[in-house]
């Protein structure tokens, strides 16, 4: 099935993004991080004033996913710094999962990347987060260094920068 991945531009799409996140959130992370940190970071992060934000001040592009049934399979953010590809956020709902819609996603970055000249992507994944870890070197990133950041209210981001050079065409 092929993806399409509109760009977020109204305040229905970032209601939308916003919705997605409070559920595969909370469906997701819920082994990893306690609720109390969830909560916490969806309002700092992936609320609708916090994405409103992060596009209009912060240089973030966000991209939802949609799948040929019409459905929002799940969403993403990116922003270019230092000739680079910051992939912010990349969430697909539970019940996509499985289905090449990481491939069709990451397959969609890297051609942005391409147009944009810009020569890897790299990320950052909790470290416990096993299974995103695994899709990741799946696809060709490699673990470049552990990072712990202080979030704010005593929650702490523990996580591995990753990254993935990108080939010129």
């Amino acid at each position: 099935m092929k993806l399409r991945f509109p760009h977020v531009h109204t305040p229905e799409e970032t209601a939308e993004v916003a919705r997605l996140a409070a559920e595969i959130w909370r469906e997701h992370y819920v082994s990893l991080i306690t609720a109390e940190q969830i909560d916490y970071m969806l309002g700092k992060f992936q609320s609708v004033p916090a994405i409103t934000d992060q596009i209009h001040h912060q240089g973030y592009e966000y991209y939802l996913i949609h799948n040929g049934e019409g459905s929002t399979a799940g969403y993403m953010s990116a922003r270019q710094e230092d000739g680079k590809l910051f992939l912010s956020k990349f969430y697909i709902g539970k019940e996509y999962r499985g289905r090449s819609y990481a491939s069709q996603a990451l397959a969609f970055l890297e051609k942005l990347c391409q147009e944009r000249n810009l020569t890897h992507i790299w990320l950052t994944v909790n470290r416990d987060n096993e299974s995103s870890i695994a899709v990741y070197k799946r696809k060709g990133f490699r673990t470049l260094r552990e990072q712990k950041a202080d979030i704010g209210h005593g929650f702490v981001m523990d996580d591995f920068i990753m990254e993935k050079e990108i080939p010129v065409p």
